[in-house]
């Protein structure tokens, strides 16, 4: 999703066949919990002493939204859904899309379309059984027109049957491809093979809803903590719909209550970082975000925990700037500005945050094999600053160019550290390239959509998260004439790529694996479309009590299912 917190996220690992089980754990995924005391991929249950006062103390910097999962579009709205509702498949420990509310995997026809789902034995929050028919009331409310669900439509079209042909108004809402067989059997059947389908189970916008219990609740359905039904591992509770406060409450109706340790978490949004780093300190809160001077002041503090999103930044070079050729059409003039600045410096001493220097386009971490490589390691290191290298690059496309000397403009953000970052870029690139002249145009960032729309810009800084797991979502932005490449590159050999990688591949999960290395290759060694600067980091301090929360990759940032307090009064 272009520039959203779904530029969210985090470790993960791939759900990658539609035949097989979603993948299991393996060595080398990192369990993603903030305890570092713990082994890797460990999923014993914790030994919480039973006097231990099971209650976490948190911080949100934003408001609710909404808690409808047909409408919310947020971060927080996410997050929350994740803690108190459960889908068919929930991201467990090691981030693997695993059956939560789907008894097991479902039975998978021989085309790969039609999905048969057997749910478990579970309650919502009123004692009331979850049953099919609640997910075929969700899914097909949110592609509802009268529902006005921005992400019902873009998470199922092109996905669930039909879901195309009502997003564009030419069938109704109901022939969506979902059907309810009976209380415990649903029938999922598909527009293609989506070899990330049973991630996508995993993502809010999936989530059953209780029809009876919507119909009753009328206009008035999510609009506080008292209207809605859950069937996570935790209720919300003491949110007027308003506030800027609330708590989340064990759910003792949840059919996994036993891994459950938390009775209770209480939120406050805060927006200062300056205050949250107060409450930490006074022993209110038991986790604050860090960023600017505090992520510096805390860099070495025994509580700070670092964090690595799945959102990787990049050069976006424009080759056409409202109609007219610019020196980035040039693949040696993009070569040498891909590998002509310091990353790891740039990470490490302009950024300080726990962000990493950049060396493709599909962030690491993300995805993995069923052997556990990850897709990471496939092509390597690309890109990577030479600055011998770059000149080359530079004096080569100068020359194609019949120039001497280029003025070429960064549009980047107007915030502080945006342009202590645009100024490093200057810096690297003027001292490394000969006859290279740098204007720096910071905007905010509604101004910089409008620029990046109208293709008026050379150089753009931009940023991108996934939307699910599945090196896709990436790959897709630069299909020729995509909604997302405002950029004007095209490349045959990669939109065959792209056409078959979700087509005549679909199915041969090894081949499709090599069809999605060798198209990030092109973009980012071959042609240098685009350039990768760095994948984004997150720093917060957390009380060493704190255990076994779980990061997420995307949908809900975190997952407190598996979390709990110990030694909290420990000396």
């Amino acid at each position: 999703m272009k520039n959203s917190k779904i530029v969210w996220l985090l470790s993960l690992l791939l759900v990658v066949a539609l035949f097989l089980a979603a993948c299991g754990g393996d060595d080398k995924a990192k369990e993603t919990t903030t305890d570092t005391d713990e082994k890797e991929g460990t999923t014993e249950e914790p030994e919480v002493a039973a006097d231990e006062d099971q209650v976490l103390n948190l911080i949100m910097t934003a408001e609710i939204p909404t808690m409808d999962s047909a409408l919310v579009t947020d971060a927080v709205g996410f997050d929350l859904l994740n803690n108190v509702n459960e889908g068919l498949y929930r991201l467990s420990q090691e981030n693997i899309a695993v059956p939560a509310i789907s008894d097991g995997e479902p039975k998978v026809s021989e085309d790969g379309l039609v999905y048969t789902f057997t749910l478990r034995d579970s309650n919502w929050s009123d004692g009331t059984p979850v049953t099919a028919n609640d997910f075929e009331y969700a899914w097909k409310r949110a592609m509802n027109p009268d529902t006005a669900s921005e992400y019902g439509p873009y998470m199922m079209s092109g996905v669930i049957k039909n879901a195309t042909a009502i997003s564009n108004a030419e069938m109704e809402y109901t022939e969506l491809g979902v059907k309810a067989v009976d209380e415990k059997t649903l029938e999922v059947t598909l527009e293609k093979p989506i070899p990330y389908f049973l991630s996508l189970m995993s993502f809010g916008t999936f989530l059953p809803q209780n029809e009876a219990f919507v119909t009753a609740q009328g206009e008035n359905y999510a609009k506080n903590s008292d209207a809605l039904l859950y069937n996570g591992p935790f209720t919300l509770a003491k949110w007027d719909g308003t506030g800027l406060s609330w708590q989340l409450l064990k759910n003792e109706e949840y059919w996994d209550k036993e891994t459950v340790k938390l009775t209770e978490i209480n939120y406050d949004v805060v927006k200062e970082t300056a205050t949250a780093v107060n409450l930490y300190s006074n022993g209110e809160k038991d986790r604050a975000g860090l960023s600017g001077e505090y992520a510096m002041q805390y860099a070495a503090d025994p509580e700070l925990v670092k964090e690595q999103e799945t959102s990787v930044f990049y050069f976006k070079y424009n080759q056409e700037r409202v109609g007219e050729k610019t020196p980035l059409a040039n693949v040696n003039i993009r070569e040498a500005i891909s590998k002509a600045f310091n990353k790891e410096d740039l990470a490490t001493v302009v950024l300080a945050n726990g962000s990493t220097a950049a060396y493709s386009f599909i962030p690491s971490n993300f995805v993995f094999d069923e052997e556990g490589n990850d897709f990471r390691e496939v092509n390597g290191d690309m890109a990577v600053f030479n600055a011998d290298e770059a000149k080359t690059a530079w004096e080569k496309g100068l020359s194609e160019l019949g120039v001497t000397e280029l003025s070429i403009e960064i549009l980047g953000g107007d915030t502080e550290l945006s342009k202590k970052m645009d100024e490093y870029f200057k810096a690297q690139l003027e001292g490394n390239l000969p006859g290279l002249s740098i204007t720096l145009k910071e905007v905010p960032f509604n101004v910089r959509l409008d620029l990046d729309t109208n293709q008026d810009y050379d150089i753009q800084v931009a940023g991108w998260g996934p939307d699910y797991q599945d090196p896709f979502t990436f790959l897709s932005l630069w299909e020729t004439d995509g909604g997302n490449n405002q950029m004007s590159y095209s490349n045959p050999e990669y939109d065959k790529l792209l056409t078959d990688i979700n087509g005549s591949l679909a199915l041969d999960i090894p081949a499709r694996w090599e069809a999605m290395a060798k198209a990030e290759n092109i973009i980012v060694d071959q042609d240098f479309a685009v350039g990768p600067i760095y994948q984004r980091g997150l720093m917060f301090l957390q009380k060493p009590y704190v255990k076994g929360i779980v990061a997420h990759p995307f949908g809900g940032d975190y997952s407190y299912k598996w979390a709990y307090v110990e030694g909290k009064d420990a000396k």
